[in-house]
């Protein structure tokens, strides 16, 4: 299952380090509804932590770098 263009901004966010408060903020959203969208990613990404999010979004070649 792809993500959403939501998920995909929200990856980008944790991939910059970004806490959930912090990405909350930047995108207007509640801490609730990124924890939410993060869960979502995990799943789609076979993942249970922010580092294998980002290293499968990698090797997925969904995140450059």
């Amino acid at each position: 299952e792809p993500l959403t263009e939501r998920e995909l901004e929200v990856l980008t966010y944790i991939s910059r380090g970004m806490s959930a408060d912090e990405i909350a903020q930047s995108l207007s959203l509640s801490n609730s509804t990124i924890k939410s969208h993060t869960k979502s990613i995990y799943r789609k990404l076979g993942v249970t932590t922010r580092i294998r999010a980002i290293n499968a979004a990698k090797l997925a070649g969904i995140l450059k770098g």
